[in-house]
């Protein structure tokens, strides 16, 4: 086993641990405060595994915006939420939505996830978590799956969380379909 897959494995145990404890733990320790909906996402700029540098949500106005938070490249839940995303571009592209994948690890990482499993969409380094943080998605030291579905003005719309990454994408399809009417 590579040391790379040991660390991934290592920190899903530890996310399941800490799942299954059932300690009453704060909000802060479980995330943290989401934004609002009805309220402006937070902005960001991150890099990206593209090479083109930096992206930011601002890039985005004009089109509807999926940010999913996830916690590693690389684990089985999380590879299966981008399969799903990536089998479903099509769909997102018809609906004028761009997909942002964040996580705490790398650019190079997110590179070589993508590129093992043919991703099309960019995949954001939050090596700090601050990103994560400023939604509310953030345990200690990954991304909490959650996703924010944010409209073309930069408006928060959106917000999943205790997300099923088998169904997660058509989730997020019908709840654009839903806002898009």
């Amino acid at each position: 086993m590579s040391r790379r897959h040991f660390l991934n494995l290592l920190a899903t145990l530890c996310l399941v641990l800490l799942a299954t404890l059932g300690a009453p733990m704060s909000a802060t320790a479980l995330g943290g405060v989401q934004p609002p909906i009805g309220q402006m996402a937070p902005d960001f700029t991150l890099p990206t595994n593209t090479g083109d540098g930096a992206v930011s949500l601002a890039d985005y106005r004009g089109k509807w915006v999926v940010v999913y938070f996830y916690p590693k490249d690389f684990t089985s839940g999380c590879t299966l939420e981008a399969r799903r995303f990536q089998q479903d571009l099509p769909q997102y592209i018809d609906r004028n939505t761009q997909i942002l994948g964040i996580s705490a690890d790398s650019v190079n990482s997110h590179a070589e996830f993508c590129d093992s499993e043919g991703l099309k969409f960019p995949l954001l380094a939050d090596t700090d978590g601050a990103v994560s943080k400023r939604y509310g998605s953030w345990m200690g030291v990954v991304s909490l799956r959650h996703t924010y579905v944010i409209d073309p003005d930069g408006i928060l719309r959106a917000t999943f969380t205790g997300v099923n990454p088998s169904i997660h994408s058509a989730e997020v399809l019908a709840k654009l379909n839903e806002l898009q009417a």
